[in-house]
Order: structure tokens, then sequence, then C-alpha cells
């Protein structure tokens, strides 16, 4: 069961063998077994990836349930819901993880040597079952009703270049004055295309022009603005440092789209395990607290 839910989860029967440690022979043999003891085919197998047959798509759904409660009575034998102790797994953003998260998730082991934590890092969500972690930071608003969620704080959505920068190309007043200068996009699904909001109307809109350089990091995209290359569009908490050492400034406070929630998210659980309430009840006041001078726009 386990072998069958780790090869959809992770897309090949390899992958899934690769997950579990475990040869792909064995793997394959046990999820055939696996076929022939159900009485029906679960699998179809293309040369791209594994495709669930009807069946396949409720014997799996129903097997991470089993596979689920098994880990939760395992967690209790392990005395996970008496004291705070076992594996703790977060997911966070990248840039969030480095700048906000690690030196919370210092503190805390200092505090509880009983708990390790397995941190991933993903600009995307992850799908919390999927991954069997146990709380996520979320960025943005939230679609999944699912999921327990604690609100730590909102960051702006900024635009910042170099003195260098403007005194060639103007100080921008609007939105649409960035056409005339360069721009270092950095590629994020909170953060391009480039939007804005109408201060008179609220409405919403975007601006586009050709970049000059792309980048898959803030920190790419901060230094490069430093480095006068362009103006960039980043999370406030990316440019703060280089903002308050007069590398940088802002620019159109007044078109600012509102600022980007952030949430502590977790999946519902009849009795939640001691080590997540203690990492929960340690770590949100600390991270209120980090982003407390974040996510207002000023007044002009």
């Amino acid at each position: 069961m386990a072998m069958l839910v780790s090869s959809v989860e992770e897309g090949s029967l390899s992958a899934g063998a690769r997950k579990l440690r475990v040869p792909v022979a064995t793997l394959t043999r046990n999820v055939n077994d696996l076929e022939a003891l159900v009485g029906a085919k679960l699998l179809v197998r293309t040369t791209r990836r594994l495709e669930l047959t009807d069946a396949g798509t409720e014997y799996v759904a129903s097997a991470k349930q089993i596979l689920e409660q098994v880990e939760e009575q395992e967690r209790r034998a392990a005395g996970e819901f008496l004291a705070p102790r076992g594996e703790l797994v977060v997911t966070t953003p990248v840039q969030v993880a480095r700048l906000r998260i690690l030196p919370v998730i210092d503190q805390f082991l200092a505090q509880y040597p009983e708990i390790k934590i397995r941190l991933m890092q993903s600009d995307r969500n992850i799908d919390l079952v999927d991954a069997r972690a146990d709380v996520a930071i979320r960025l943005g608003r939230l679609r999944d009703s699912g999921l327990v969620a604690t609100r730590l704080g909102s960051l702006r959505v900024v635009v910042v270049a170099s003195q260098d920068l403007l005194d060639h190309h103007g100080t921008p007043t609007e939105p649409d004055d960035l056409r005339r200068c360069p721009w270092v996009v950095f590629e994020s699904p909170n953060l391009f295309p480039w939007r804005f909001r109408n201060p008179d109307s609220e409405q919403i809109f975007s601006v586009s022009n050709e970049p000059r350089l792309i980048v898959s990091s803030p920190d790419a995209a901060v230094d490069a603005a430093i480095d006068g290359i362009g103006a960039t569009l980043v999370l406030e908490h990316d440019v703060h440092a280089a903002v308050q050492a007069g590398e940088l400034q802002y620019l159109l406070p007044e078109f600012e789209v509102e600022p980007i929630p952030v949430h502590f998210v977790h999946v519902s659980r009849t009795i939640m395990p001691i080590k997540l309430r203690s990492f929960i009840d340690f770590a949100v006041p600390r991270l209120r607290e980090m982003l407390a001078d974040f996510g207002r726009i000023p007044s002009i």
C-alpha cells in the first residue's frame, strides 16, 4: 500500500522506489501483487508518468487515510502525544526560511532536545497531506478551507531602485513611468506580472516591460537593483536591509497593492501531537514580532 502511494506521489515507480530506498523490481512486484490481491487494475503505466485508473484513484485516497492513521498510532506508541519528541516537518517559502523561520527553529531546537526538524523549502505550496508535513508558512490568500490557519502578519509588495538608476532614467510618478527604466524581474507566482492599485478607484492593473534581467531568487533581484541594472519588485522583507542602508529606495508606495498575508497552517487533527503544539506556541509570537514592522503602506 505504501509503495503504491509513494509511486503515485513521486510520479513513477523508480522515483517511488528511490524515496522508499527499495529496489525498483521489489516495488514493481509488490504493486503487481497488490493489483492481483484486490482484483483490479490500479495503475496505467505510460512512458512519461503513472496514471491511476478509477479504481486506483479510489484506492489511493483510502490508502492515504489508512497510512495517516497508522502513522498517528506509531506516534502515539512513540510517546509523541505525551511529550514533545519526534520529527517535525515544516514547509516554507525559500526566502522566508532564510530570513524568518531558521532563527526561530534554531532557538526551538535548543529548547526541545528530543525534537528534530525537517525543513522543506519551496516557493510552491506543498500539499501537507501528500508531503506528510506538520505545519507550513503560506504567503498570499488561503484557498484551502480544510487547513487550520494562524495569521502571522503581512508583507508589502514593493518596487525599488538605486539612486543612480533614477538619476539616469528619472523618478517615476506613476506605474507607467517604470517603462522608461530597465527591469530586473524576479519570477514568482505572487509577484509576476507587476501589479498595482489605482489609489482613487482601487482597481488593480498590471504594467509590463521587457526585462533586462530575469532571476529566480529575490536575493539576486535585490543585488542587481543595488548594482543599478534595473528597478525590481519584491517583498519588503527581501529589500528592507538595502533600503535601511540607503542602497535602494521605495518607488510609488501610493500605488502598491494590498500587502500579502502570511499564515501558519496545519491540517486539522482530533488530537494534536505535543511537538506540533509546542512548535506553534513557540514560533507564532516570535514570527509575529519579526513581522510587526512590515505590511504598513506609508501614508502619502
